[in-house]
């Protein structure tokens, strides 16, 4: 079986308190590749509470978002549509719940290959697929480039680089 991850695909990394052009632009890219994707799919969103400035993450990045029940919290409503299964809420930018859920399901079905796609290449992205690389040494990951966007450009650029030197195949 094939897994394909979306990674925090939510209203405030796309055009809301976070959003970039870049993160709209790949909308119906993702869309695409969720509608012709042949396996499991699977997607995280960013969840954060009240106290989200008063937080770690919080006090070095203070922008509130993705508030848990608010609009800019839920997944996109044409890439929400695509799902079959409930996203996965982390309050971290890598889930451990994720990277469990995956090793079980390897274990009981097996995998063989992981895609990632989605929001922020440089943040959630790369820290995702780094714990599903801890938590699944042997099975193949691969992010598409084309369904990623990062904070910035250049940093997308970074991360993707990054990816690839911790053999993490980018399309």
């Amino acid at each position: 079986m094939n897994v394909l991850v979306v990674i925090d695909m939510q209203n405030d990394f796309i055009d809301g308190s976070l959003g970039t052009k870049e993160a709209t632009a790949i909308v119906p890219a993702v869309v695409k590749k969720m509608r012709g994707f042949d396996g499991m799919v699977l997607a995280t969103r960013d969840t954060h509470g009240a106290d989200y400035l008063e937080t770690q993450e919080g006090r070095n990045l203070p922008v509130a978002h993705c508030i848990k029940g608010t609009h800019g919290w839920e997944i996109r409503a044409e890439i929400a549509a695509q799902l079959t299964m409930q996203p996965i809420d982390k309050p971290t930018f890598g889930s451990e719940k994720l990277g469990e859920y995956l090793r079980e399901l390897h274990e009981k079905e097996g995998i063989g290959h992981i895609t990632l796609i989605g929001l922020c290449t440089d943040i959630c992205v790369i820290s995702n697929a780094m714990v599903i690389k801890a938590f699944l040494p042997e099975v193949p990951i691969t992010v598409d480039a084309a369904c990623c966007a990062g904070v910035t450009p250049e940093s997308h650029e970074r991360a993707l680089e990054a990816m690839r030197v911790c053999q993490v195949e980018v399309l």
